[in-house]
């Protein structure tokens, strides 16, 4: 059990449960022209804030060979947060400073964004150390969040990866997620899932 923190912007209250450092176990399961790749491999997420309206995310996994060695599988940076309109009062683009005096957004604004579902529509823009950045789009409703990629861009040396939808979870204490991809030819299929503590 763990509290949930007070001190957000109004626009994270929903996000909220993901607050903290994750760490725990997952498999990958994956097949690319008859070969399958699986495994079993170590994961740590990293959900923070800096008083600002987004929560900062980073993420690494590796699989654990002889002894201590290690190997890297993915290393991740990004920003999640609720999806509204910019206004007058958000800074931006760039370095632009704000045109009109920001004004603290409050419960009854974010409840405004709620959806037909009951949800909450989000952004998460992605980027992974071989320069592949994502920008997923979907939904948090509750302790569930669902969301695919509205875009991938990759550089000219990358491996082809075209698209991905991932799922998180709160359940028992415990941060649940699968992550589907389009990789290297094949459909978007299942990739990877696994179970996180929150360890801080």
């Amino acid at each position: 059990m763990f509290d949930l923190p007070t001190d957000l912007p109004a626009d994270l209250a929903p996000l909220s449960w993901l607050v903290g450092v994750w760490e725990g176990t997952g498999v990958i399961a994956y097949e690319v022209d008859g070969t399958r790749f699986d495994g079993e491999f170590t994961h740590r997420v990293t959900f923070s804030h800096d008083d600002g309206a987004v929560l900062n995310y980073s993420a690494a996994a590796w699989m654990h060979g002889d002894g201590d060695e290690r190997t890297p599988l993915v290393s991740e940076v990004g920003y999640w947060r609720l999806s509204r309109p910019a206004s007058d009062s958000d800074a931006g683009p760039g370095l632009l400073p704000a045109s009109a005096a920001a004004e603290a957004r409050t419960a009854d604004d974010v409840e405004l964004l709620r959806n037909a579902d009951g949800g909450f529509e989000i952004e998460a823009s992605i980027v992974h150390a071989d320069g592949v950045s994502e920008l997923y789009l979907g939904q948090i409703k509750g302790p569930r969040i669902d969301i695919a990629t509205d875009a991938v861009l990759r550089p000219a040396g990358a491996k082809h990866y075209a698209a991905a939808s991932r799922m998180y979870g709160l359940v028992d204490g415990h941060l649940l997620w699968a992550w589907d991809i389009a990789a290297l030819g094949s459909e978007l299929a299942s990739h990877a899932s696994a179970r996180l503590a929150r360890v801080s």
